[in-house]
């Protein structure tokens, strides 16, 4: 059975610098190549989504340019349902701006634009969109008050809740209790919790953090190393991630929660083997540069599996 997957997120135009090295305070470099493409965290896991086989939908927001249009075309080229999509006549397109060193590691810079202008009330003009779905994501390049307009609701229509808190920020308590999922990093579980992650009890802990505050199911995605889960009903444990040679990162948290967001029950109760497919996609995701360029599809997962 299809996935239903509806993303509220930010819709950015990526332009990516490669340089040897991350400069250093005061320190000019040249660049060796200079990209742009889609991105933006909402966009990205829009089309993980997308292109790991559910049928998606996208809530969002850009500005009335060039950019904005691209964003829109982008992300029909890859079947998603773009209707939900709001022009800002006022603000522009988001952007983001990315520097790749020789190592695969990336610093991002983000302009917001038009993706900061998401009012709660353009969220409940589309509840209809938001009731088809299994699971509802989203992520914090848009403003808390339209994720707690939408995961509201998305609970009311019964629709599994999906929060990705990055980049970290304080988190309006009303979200985490309209939250089914929340899926940090290691880093951004930490500054969520106040409790540093550094071996499986800390994450032990981080999981009773988060259900104090109201989530009663985790994932903390630990870059190379894999992904740990704690969920209510289906016990816990740690996934390894696949040990690949990585070329650009840029994308892969997105890649994995739009991948098992494709794959997972909305009662999460097939959550390891969502967690094993999602932690391919994201492989093959840092073998390739760019942002969406290089998020695979099902079949080049499901190829990669057979290998």
């Amino acid at each position: 059975m299809t996935n239903q997957v509806t993303v509220l997120g930010s819709l950015n135009v990526d332009t990516t610098l490669r340089i040897a090295r991350m400069p250093q305070p005061g320190e000019t470099l040249s660049t060796e190549n200079k990209s742009s493409a889609a991105g933006g965290k909402g966009a990205n896991q829009a089309v993980a989504a997308a292109r790991a086989g559910a049928q998606t939908r996208f809530i969002g927001k850009v500005g009335n340019d060039e950019a904005g249009r691209f964003m829109v075309e982008s992300l029909k080229n890859d079947g998603i349902d773009t209707s939900a999509i709001v022009t800002d006549k006022t603000v522009g397109t988001g952007s983001a701006f990315i520097l790749l060193d020789e190592e695969g590691q990336n610093s991002i810079l983000v302009y917001g634009g038009s993706n900061q202008q998401i009012k709660p009330a353009e969220v409940t003009a589309v509840e209809a969109e938001i009731a088809k779905a299994d699971f509802l994501i989203t992520q914090f390049e848009t403003p808390q008050a339209a994720t707690l307009a939408a995961f509201t609701l998305a609970k009311q229509h019964g629709v599994t809740t999906i929060l990705n808190p990055a980049p970290a920020a304080k988190i309006d308590p009303a979200i985490l209790k309209v939250t089914d999922l929340v899926v940090p990093n290691e880093t951004e579980s930490a500054v969520l919790t106040g409790i540093e992650v550094t071996d499986v009890a800390s994450m032990d802990a981080n999981a009773v953090k988060f259900r104090e505050m109201g989530v009663k199911n985790l994932i903390i995605t630990v870059g190379s190393k894999g992904a740990y889960y704690n969920t209510e009903k289906y016990g816990s444990g740690f996934v390894p991630a696949f040990k690949v040679k990585a070329v650009d990162t840029t994308a892969a948290g997105d890649t994995f929660i739009g991948a098992l967001s494709s794959q997972l029950t909305p009662d999460l109760s097939n959550v390891e083997t969502a967690l094993v497919f999602a932690q391919r996609a994201s492989s093959l995701t840092v073998q390739g540069l760019g942002a969406m360029p290089s998020i695979p599809t099902f079949d080049q997962v499901q190829a990669a599996a057979k290998k």
